[in-house]
């Protein structure tokens, strides 16, 4: 693979440059706005600071590749996202289904081969296309949601509107692509808002069961 390679991957996007995908560059503002928003609101949960820093570090590599377009900024764009999903993962094991360290990375592991052995299914989807390499994970958080709801109720409602706004930012990353001929803009900017919404609540999903577990 050539790590400096352009890669046209989206609507906006019609040439080489660095601002070649303004919308697509600067909503990823939204995401360093939420991460220190919740970096405030996460006083005293330690592991909430912790998805902070993490999201603050999924708006930086976003911006990298939405601006550089090459395979090493895409890379800086997928990882720290992989790595939200690993810790939030760890953090509802260990913090709220109160699992030692061991079993919860355990089946923090298990989302590898989850996502594998789902993302073929989901890739059937018409209209879905490569953002099918996400669906996996709103279905995971509404399993979650699922059984805590009688363990930790409000934990539980808090997860399932995360899902909602995910699914819903999943199809505005899908239709990218297709609506792209009468909207130039394209709509994966939304995807940027409504994840960094999403995220956002989901770290707060999280700080508000520590505190009530505290309580």
């Amino acid at each position: 693979m050539d790590w400096f390679a352009e890669i046209d991957a989206y609507c906006e996007r019609l040439g080489p440059g660095y601002w070649a995908e303004p919308l697509n560059a600067v909503t990823n503002l939204a995401f360093i706005l939420s991460a220190l928003l919740m970096w405030r609101r996460a006083d005293g949960v330690p592991m909430g600071r912790v998805l902070a820093v993490i999201l603050f570090a999924i708006g930086v590599g976003s911006a990298l590749w939405h601006t550089y377009a090459q395979g090493w900024a895409g890379a800086a764009d997928t990882v720290p996202i992989l790595m939200f999903i690993l810790v939030y993962i760890f953090t509802i094991n260990r913090d709220v289904w109160g699992l030692t360290l061991w079993p919860a990375v355990g089946l923090t592991a298990l989302f590898i081969p989850y996502t594998a052995a789902l993302v073929p299914v989901f890739s059937r989807v018409p209209g879905l296309g490569d953002s099918a390499g996400y669906a996996p994970v709103p279905l995971l958080i509404l399993i979650y949601a699922g059984l805590l709801r009688n363990r930790a109720a409000r934990t539980a409602r808090g997860l399932a509107i995360g899902a909602i706004l995910l699914i819903l930012s999943i199809m505005f990353r899908a239709l990218d692509d297709p609506i792209c001929g009468v909207w130039p803009t394209g709509t994966h900017f939304l995807w940027h808002i409504l994840n960094a919404i999403m995220l956002g609540w989901m770290i707060e999903v999280f700080c508000r069961h520590q505190r009530d577990a505290a309580a």
